[in-house]
């Protein structure tokens, strides 16, 4: 049987489809999923994201284990209350896992990473931290509720007290504040501004109740992966995975290669890829006419290389259908074809994403 989350109830009781997501009971939609997209770019919504596996790390050599862990380097995170976005890697460089870790104080961090890969992520951290004597901690009492759009914040503060009013009103992009058990962060998953809002889980109801008083509407899983989607930012499992390094999915950015001394689980074989060369790059595909693409379709470039889609589907934003993609990372082509069932369908490629902050930015050229 799945797991629920402590807001399921709820989620019945207003009428939600529910499904099964990476062993939990979560909300499809609640009745239009293109309603639910449209209140995110256009005012404020709300998802449910308390399958997310929330861990607690602590002890006197926590800094110097992250360092070595994530590809990133939480040296950049300069203190408590800052997030950094990373991804932890296998020593072959490819991609365990993507997720975000935020800076308590000096001794004790939190991750935030992804349901369906629970299971490996705890096992791979127990095993990777005994040396460093790290305390692990599954905060599986902690709800998460991600507030999104741009009425989104002004939404939050409203129903936060005095104190946190305070203390969040000024935070930036990939900034933490919290009281006691709630933690609100400064980050989200749609292209959207917003926060993320860790809460214990019998408060959970009450927030979202006042948050529903603010007319925050509720969304779910079909609305964020549209979203995210048009946002270009990858899903785990989909877009990436250990198949695939960083380097090969968009996200180079997050290796954290300076300084040079620092050691990290996947650096050897990354240096070793950036010379060699990668084998593939990800584009953003933009379908030139009607169809809509999906995941594993054929991508083939004007050069004639060839390529798959990793994530497809239909923007609501753009009325059109758009989609990430691996392609041979020799490719220099803007143009190309997608196999939607036994016919070939022109496509544009770019750099994504497609849309940020509720209008179209088609970015360069791939």
């Amino acid at each position: 049987m799945s797991q629920r989350t402590a807001l399921y109830p709820w989620h019945v009781s207003i009428g939600a489809k529910m499904v099964d997501f990476a062993g939990w009971e979560m909300p499809l939609h609640y009745g239009s999923q293109l309603d639910e997209h449209h209140c995110v770019r256009r005012a404020a919504g709300m998802f449910d994201v308390s399958h997310m596996t929330v861990l607690d790390l602590s002890g006197a050599r926590v800094h110097a284990f992250l360092r070595y862990l994530l590809a990133n380097d939480v040296a950049l995170l300069e203190g408590p209350g800052r997030a950094l976005y990373s991804c932890m890697l296998n020593e072959a460089g490819g991609i365990l896992d993507d997720l975000i870790i935020y800076s308590l104080s000096e001794s004790k961090y939190r991750l935030v990473s992804n349901a369906a890969t629970r299971s490996k992520v705890v096992a791979w951290i127990a095993r990777q931290g005994e040396p460093f004597a790290v305390e692990v901690a599954e905060r599986t009492d902690v709800a998460l509720v991600a507030v999104q759009g741009p009425l989104a914040r002004q939404a939050v503060l409203r129903v936060l007290d005095r104190d946190l009013q305070v203390l969040t009103s000024s935070l930036a992009s990939f900034q933490a504040a919290w009281k006691r058990e709630t933690l609100v962060a400064r980050t989200g998953y749609t292209g959207e501004d917003g926060f993320e809002i860790m809460i214990p889980r019998e408060r959970a109801l009450d927030l979202v109740q006042a948050l529903r008083a603010q007319d925050v509407t509720p969304a779910g899983l079909a609305a964020r992966d549209t979203l995210r989607l048009e946002a270009g930012l990858n899903l785990y499992g989909a877009d990436m995975d250990e198949s695939v390094t960083p380097l090969e999915s968009g996200l180079g950015w997050t290796v954290g290669w300076q300084p040079e001394n620092r050691d990290f689980i996947g650096r050897k074989a990354l240096k070793a890829q950036r010379v060699k060369g990668e084998r593939w790059k990800r584009v953003g595909l933009l379908l030139q006419e009607a169809g809509v693409m999906r995941a594993h379709q054929r991508v083939l470039t004007a050069d004639g290389g060839e390529g798959v889609v990793t994530s497809g589907g239909f923007s609501p934003t753009l009325k059109r259908s758009i989609a990430l993609a691996r392609v041979s990372a020799n490719t220099s082509q803007q143009s190309g074809t997608v196999q939607i069932r036994q016919r070939l369908h022109p496509v544009r490629l770019i750099k994504p994403p497609f849309v940020r902050h509720g209008q179209p930015c088609f970015g360069a050229a791939a």
